[in-house]
């Protein structure tokens, strides 16, 4: 888990992207991504099929005026508004994730204290200030022009590795955006600690801890050993979907010409990809 931390911090999503599956199954997501078929990583993110429109938002010439025109009629000045709002949008997210959704048991206890932290960060953050709002807006429509990522055509005219590429330094802006709000990203990373809880065989759990808007976040986090190397396996279990559906979509290979690899189950991974190699499962859970 270290190197995908330490992706995260850097804001590399292309290397997160890399070290979070084998070496095979990456190439396929790429052609899948190509062929139209995925968009992983970027389907793991909230609201991730409006992300092409959100960029499209930022990237408007006009979209400086209209975002502080918006900010100016709706929240400037609403403090108070904007508390309540925080307060009831938080215990909504408690109680729909405490009872619907396709979430285990740890996810549904971790997407809790989840959305705890960020309502009450939320609650007290300066999300009414128009000093900040104009900055962050600022800042945010530079990195979103500067993706040139503005629909979907456009990301996958870029191809996944591409489009991370170019999606990184957009991270980057945002984490920072949300920093002068009072909310670190990257404090909650440095200061990550796992441990290992329990091994069988190819399967392990790891408890993850981090810091969050001065709320401390508990949870346990599944792996899986593929080819000596440890992965999530809530990543593995996703990505085996979405290829197996992209599999399904894709058009018959011509005749004579050689099947495409499989999911990436088989040997040959490259020692410096996955989140371990071997058996240091117990180094690969250290901070």
């Amino acid at each position: 888990m270290r190197q995908l931390v330490q992706h995260l911090h850097d804001n590399d999503l292309a290397g997160y992207a890399r070290a979070a599956v084998p070496p095979a199954q990456y190439a396929e997501l790429e052609a899948a991504w190509a062929q139209g078929h995925s968009r992983w990583p970027l389907d793991q993110l909230p609201l991730h099929d409006k992300l092409p429109a959100l960029l499209a938002t930022l990237s408007a010439a006009d979209a400086e005026t209209r975002l502080q025109r918006a900010f100016k009629a709706q929240i400037a000045g609403q403090a108070a508004g904007v508390r309540q709002a925080a307060h009831s949008l938080g215990l909504f997210g408690e109680q729909y994730i405490s009872r619907q959704g396709d979430y285990s048991d740890d996810e549904r206890a971790h997407y809790v204290q989840l959305v705890k932290a960020l309502s009450a960060w939320a609650q007290a953050a300066p999300l009414s200030d128009p000093k900040l709002a104009r900055s962050a807006i600022t800042t945010l429509t530079t990195a979103a022009r500067a993706t040139g990522l503005d629909s979907d055509a456009a990301l996958q005219a870029a191809g996944m590795g591409g489009s991370l590429q170019r999606l990184s330094p957009f991270a980057a802006a945002s984490k920072l955006v949300l920093a002068s709000y009072g909310l670190s990203l990257d404090e909650s990373v440095a200061q990550m600690r796992t441990g290992l809880s329990s091994q069988d065989g190819d399967h392990a759990v790891v408890h993850v801890q981090y810091p969050l808007a001065g709320h401390d976040i508990d949870l346990q986090v599944a792996l899986q050993r593929r080819q000596g190397h440890w992965y999530l396996a809530r990543t593995l279990a996703e990505v085996d979907a979405v290829l197996a559906a992209a599999r399904a979509a894709a058009p018959p290979p011509v005749e004579g010409e050689a099947p495409r690899s499989g999911s990436g189950s088989g040997s040959g991974n490259d020692a410096t990809t996955g989140t371990s190699t071997g058996d240091s499962l117990a180094a690969a859970a250290k901070p």
